[in-house]
């Protein structure tokens, strides 16, 4: 078997960004045994390499090439410069970083990640550049966004109210994307792995965000309740889709 394991809910707490129990040592013990797995994180604020370097200092041991967020996929679906990107302002200097111009009348795409008090404005904004053509890009698809103890409308419910709102289509980079995933899935190949997506598990507090899309594929599903899911109740309506619910990823035994 080899793994696809979220990050933020799953491996670090949503509010103090530490280890969650068990996290730690489910890395070593892969490592350990040689099982193939890539962390895929739907991080947004933070450049890929320093984000890495990140969880590596809270003690994890995470190879580079078993990482990857949408920063590193952005080439392979936004194939334009002049954007107008929505969220933290975190987002926004890595976009500016990445060469990105931000052009606020007349963008070729909007992106947008995760961000907890977007105001009307912004929706409206939204709204009427997907109107006037701009097509519409989300750095994830993630169905709600965990900060300081709250659930705010993730990327993926922002996305599908613009496309109730417009009648437009949009573009996913980061999970639950297909060609995310088979990305990830490159790299477990390139660790020696003759694997499928049947082969794989994706382990992620998200069952609607990240497992759907995950379980789409044929891939094994484990949900945990250490993130922005909290109770098997709250996911009775996917529950079938769900291989296993567990309390946190320090209690799985797959």
């Amino acid at each position: 078997m080899s793994y696809f394991i979220d990050v933020q809910g799953t491996l670090i707490d949503d509010v103090d960004k530490k280890p969650i129990e068990g996290a730690i040592a489910f890395i070593e013990r892969l490592g350990a045994q040689k099982i193939p797995y890539v962390v895929v994180t739907n991080n947004t604020k933070i450049p890929s390499r320093e984000f890495h370097k990140f969880l590596n200092d809270l003690g994890f041991c995470i190879p580079f090439d078993h990482y990857l967020d949408p920063f590193m996929a952005l080439e392979n679906s936004l194939h334009v410069k002049q954007i107008r990107s929505f969220g933290a302002e975190e987002f926004l200097s890595v976009m500016e970083k990445l060469g990105y111009t931000q052009n606020t009348q007349n963008p070729e795409a909007i992106v947008i990640a995760s961000k907890k008090d977007f105001s009307a404005d912004e929706y409206a904004s939204m709204i009427e550049l997907a109107l006037s053509g701009a097509k519409v890009i989300g750095m994830h698809a993630t169905s709600i966004y965990a900060k300081d103890k709250r659930r705010y409308p993730g990327v993926g419910a922002i996305l599908e109210m613009l496309r109730y709102a417009t009648s437009k289509g949009y573009h996913v980079v980061g999970k639950p994307s297909p060609l995310f995933y088979e990305t990830a899935l490159k790299l477990l190949q390139a660790q020696g792995a003759s694997v499928h997506f049947k082969d794989v598990t994706m382990i992620s507090d998200d069952a609607i965000g990240d497992l759907l899309g995950a379980k789409a594929l044929g891939m094994n599903t484990v949900l945990v309740l250490s993130g922005k899911c909290q109770s098997e109740a709250e996911v009775l309506h996917v529950k079938h889709d769900l291989d296993a619910i567990i309390s946190h990823i320090g209690a799985y035994e797959g």
